[in-house]
């Protein structure tokens, strides 16, 4: 039992390594289990620790992946109480890699792996390096944010940091000096006039002036959002970096307004304080009381009418949806434009068949992808561009 312990621990690091929050108390409840379950069947060792290490069924890809990789034993049931089968195989340089679309379960499974024999380093030559290839960029670009291994995150953290947003301009009813006919500005004539003996020389004029529209980031932080979410934040933070007014607001079961954590200079630290914060991250979801409480309490301060809000959610809404068309109704009527950024969309052949997401559709401007670079980029045109669109 001592060996199952170790392993099933270490089964449990494997999968908090890969995105799966696993804690102590789970693993702790998984043991107990196992010995009242019994180690008889490969199935029922299966679903016992399923049962106890998953809290949200969008994380059981993950398990199942990680538990064929890790559990790979033909005869569980006759060999299970040896269980070193599993530790060696979790280690073996020679087993076959997890797939690729799981990149970041095969960094999972390196961590403890003992480290291989480098080779000598080549003797060393003048080149020109370069970062990312075009090539590699352009994979970059492309790549899931929820299937990103570690390395590509950080690049992508880096990406962000050199886009440079642009936003649309709104006309506001301040005024200023003009070199163009327009409106006249009397006062400033009538200094001129005055500097040259009361003769009309140029007549002054005054125009419009013009500042980009406020934003407003609304982002789910549930559990099957938290990794988009979190690159989210890091463009929020990039955006706040604009000339431009960015107001910024996560939710799951609550919402939490985190402006001020993100104005830290650093992103990483900014984006650490606001996790730190939020005490539903990786939560449950409840989008229509999250709206409700943004539009009784928030709207009137942060909207104005002018703003563009930016709403990141899945729209896996559960219960009633009356309650959540009349709140996206009222929080369209509130700005400018509303623009919908859901993850589903990364899938070809999306359909809105959820009932949130049917609710939700007819009272957005624009429903576009936000699982990779590539979509932020195409988000940053959107939001530079000043004709709103009707959703797909």
């Amino acid at each position: 039992m001592h060996r199952l312990a170790e392993n099933v621990m270490h089964f449990g690091r494997v999968l908090r390594t890969a995105g799966v929050p696993v804690g102590t108390d789970r693993i702790q409840l998984a043991l107990q289990a196992l010995q009242v379950a019994g180690l008889q069947s490969r199935a029922d060792f299966r679903a016992t620790l399923a049962a106890c290490l998953l809290d949200r069924h969008e994380h059981r890809a993950m398990f199942d992946q990680a538990f064929d990789l890790y559990w790979r034993d033909p005869d569980l049931a006759g060999r299970m109480m040896q269980m070193l089968l599993p530790q060696v195989q979790a280690n073996d340089a020679n087993a076959p890699p997890p797939p690729p679309e799981n990149r970041r379960l095969g960094e999972a499974f390196s961590v403890g792996a003992p480290p291989r024999p480098q080779a000598p380093p080549p003797p060393e030559r003048i080149e020109i390096e370069a970062t990312l290839t075009f090539s590699e960029r352009e994979l970059l670009q492309r790549a899931d944010f929820d299937t990103m291994s570690a390395d590509e995150w950080l690049q992508a953290k880096h990406a962000l940091r050199r886009l440079k947003p642009l936003f649309e301009p709104i006309t506001t009813r301040r005024t200023k000096p003009a070199a163009h006919p327009g409106r006249a500005d009397w006062r400033a004539t009538m200094r001129d006039m005055a500097r040259h003996g009361g003769e009309l020389l140029k007549p002054q004029w005054r125009a419009p002036r013009q500042r980009p529209a406020p934003l407003v980031v609304l982002a789910d932080i549930s559990g099957s959002m938290s990794r988009y979410s979190r690159m989210l934040l890091h463009f929020t933070h990039t955006l706040g970096r604009a000339d431009v007014r960015v107001e910024s607001f996560v939710f799951g079961t609550r919402l939490t307004r985190t402006t001020h954590l993100l104005r830290q200079r650093d992103p990483d630290f900014a984006v650490a304080q606001v996790v730190r914060a939020v005490q539903d991250w990786s939560g449950g979801t409840r989008i229509s009381a999250c709206l409700h409480e943004f539009n009784q309490r928030w709207a009137r301060r942060t909207l104005g009418g002018r703003a563009t809000v930016l709403l990141v959610t899945d729209g896996l809404e559960h219960g009633h949806t009356e309650a959540l068309r009349f709140e996206m109704e009222r929080l369209h009527k509130s700005c400018r434009r509303l623009v919908w950024l859901n993850p589903l969309l990364r899938w070809q052949g999306f359909e809105p068949k959820a009932a949130g997401i049917r609710t939700m559709l007819p009272h957005v401007d624009r429903f576009v992808p936000a699982h990779n670079l590539e979509s932020l980029e195409q988000l940053t045109r959107l939001l530079a561009s000043d004709t709103p669109a009707r959703p797909h």
